[in-house]
């Protein structure tokens, strides 16, 4: 519900409850917003909280009628609510476990046009993988992917590319701990996903993680689509990235044979991003992808909501939707594991937000996840995975992942999202692969600086020409689009080798 001068609509207010109202605009003190009731004091930039009454020191404060932080000192009607004046606190949250889970949507089924592998997976890309068990073959795998360049591929044109992922791990490192098992879920996760049509691995030959050891642990073999090699065994980097370039040379003609088809929608598995957030992520963007969210769900899709660091505060509001109790208890030991890892690393929760998420006018991570979990729409939570496993449950499901976005969709693409959708206020520059990225806009004036790197504009319902139900069916329609061939913004740059970051965690010798 918006609120306005005499002259135009400049704040909205969320929720009745709120004891904040939010600027559309620049606001200058002497501007009476909210109906007349509150008249501003000092500058408000857009995006930015305005205290809608007066609030005493310790009181908490309200943003979509949840609690966002408390006043660290007193806060006058009309005054700039931010870091100087709003602070962290603790208070009791009701988990609720399933009280608001409802009865699963009536089906409905779109199509997309999809690529069916032989084991019938579905792909929404056709891409051939070179991955590493180690940073150690980081360099080879980058040369190898290097040769095949588009005028490489002009023969191969059902192929969208040859692409290296390498990372800064595999080496010195527990053999029997967690930050092994991690890396090599990852890595097993791509090695599987539907939108690779084959992989190679390339690895030092001594490192930890041995090629032997990630294959047995994956339940993979090498084979056709799966191809490995070591530079120690094959006789150093120059026969490597030789053997390596056969090895792909001779893989192209089998990846290019595939050919597109009508599939349903339940094959489409969405990772839900947000990153460079501001004030309008959680009025915008975030509750229209939730509406598109919510459209995939009834069409038997999977959508997968993550960043546990930033659903902390909110997560009784995704418990309350948890099919079963144990669902909502599985979320909760996620948050608890992260608690104990931030004290263990001398670190807090609240780090975040960042600095850039501060400008844009979030205060508290209360404030960011209350309007983060708005992605996930409003159907029931169905499971919680771990970082990187495989998801085999269809509706919303959760991923427990850190808040940061490259690290977070690393996770999701491993468990096998084939498409990403990653709101943003602030203007992030992000793609995927071999999932394609999709980027949604907060606001107009981002839109219009940034045009190259976003596929949708929802600061129209900030704007006031569409809903958040309007938008959310265009960002499906767009998803489909996606998922169908059509290329992201970021695809067209060349994003999506750099941006795969396995999470790494665990002591490095």
């Amino acid at each position: 519900m918006k609120t306005s001068t005499a002259d135009a609509d400049v704040t909205v207010r969320l929720h009745p409850d709120d004891d904040v109202i939010i600027a559309l605009q620049q606001l200058v003190g002497g501007t009476t917003v909210d109906g007349g009731r509150v008249t501003v004091r000092g500058l408000v930039a857009p995006g930015h909280k305005v205290a809608s009454r007066a609030i005493q020191q310790g009181e908490p404060v309200r943003r979509y009628g949840q609690i966002i932080g408390f006043a660290s000192c007193d806060i006058g009607c009309g005054d700039h609510v931010h870091t100087h004046n709003l602070s962290m606190g603790s208070f009791d949250r009701d988990y609720a476990f399933g009280k608001d889970a409802k009865p699963a949507p009536v089906a409905s089924r779109a199509s997309f046009m999809g690529i069916v592998r032989p084991d019938g997976r579905v792909a929404t890309r056709n891409y051939i993988g070179i991955l590493t068990s180690v940073n150690c073959s980081a360099t080879v795998a980058r040369a190898i992917a290097d040769h095949f360049k588009p005028e490489v591929l002009r023969d191969y044109p059902n192929v969208d590319g040859v692409v290296a992922l390498t990372h800064g791990q595999g080496c010195a490192i527990d053999s029997q701990g967690e930050g092994l098992a991690l890396i090599r879920r990852t890595l097993g996760g791509y090695a599987r996903h539907p939108n690779f049509a084959a992989v190679l691995i390339v690895g030092l030959g001594c490192e930890t993680n041995q090629i032997g050891g990630l294959l047995e642990s994956q339940g993979l073999e090498a084979g056709n689509a799966l191809k490995v090699m070591t530079i120690q065994a094959t006789g150093g980097t120059s026969r490597t990235v030789a053997a390596g370039i056969d090895a792909v040379q001779a893989l192209l003609p089998e990846a290019n044979r595939v050919k597109r088809e009508a599939v349903d929608a339940s094959n489409l598995v969405v990772g839900l991003q947000c990153g460079g957030s501001d004030g309008y992520s959680g009025i915008s963007a975030n509750p229209a992808l939730g509406a598109a969210v919510d459209r995939l769900v009834a069409h038997g899709g999977v959508a997968i909501l993550s960043e546990t660091p930033e659903i902390y505060g909110a997560e009784h509001l995704l418990t309350r939707r948890a099919i079963s109790r144990a669902v909502g208890e599985k979320l909760i030991e996620r948050i608890h594991w992260w608690e104990t890892y931030c004290a263990r690393m001398g670190a807090d929760l609240n780090n975040n937000p960042s600095a850039g998420n501060k400008a844009g006018g979030l205060t508290t991570i209360l404030e960011k996840s209350l309007g983060a979990v708005a992605k996930g729409g409003t159907t029931n939570l169905i499971a919680v995975y771990r970082y990187a496993e495989p998801v085999s449950a269809h509706g919303l499901v959760f991923m427990d992942t850190p808040g940061y976005d490259p690290v977070s969709a690393t996770g999701q693409v491993a468990g096998g999202a084939n498409l990403i959708c990653f709101t943003t206020g602030r203007g992030s520059a992000y793609g995927c692969a071999p999932s394609p990225s999709l980027k949604l806009g907060t606001n107009s004036e981002l839109w219009r600086r940034q045009e190259e790197d976003i596929d949708l504009n929802c600061g129209e319902i900030l704007d006031g020409t569409r809903s958040v139900d309007e938008m959310g069916q265009e960002i499906f329609e767009l998803m489909l689009a996606t998922a169908s061939g059509m290329r992201s913004k970021s695809e067209l740059h060349g994003y999506g080798q750099n941006e795969f970051v396995p999470w790494q965690i665990g002591a490095i010798t």
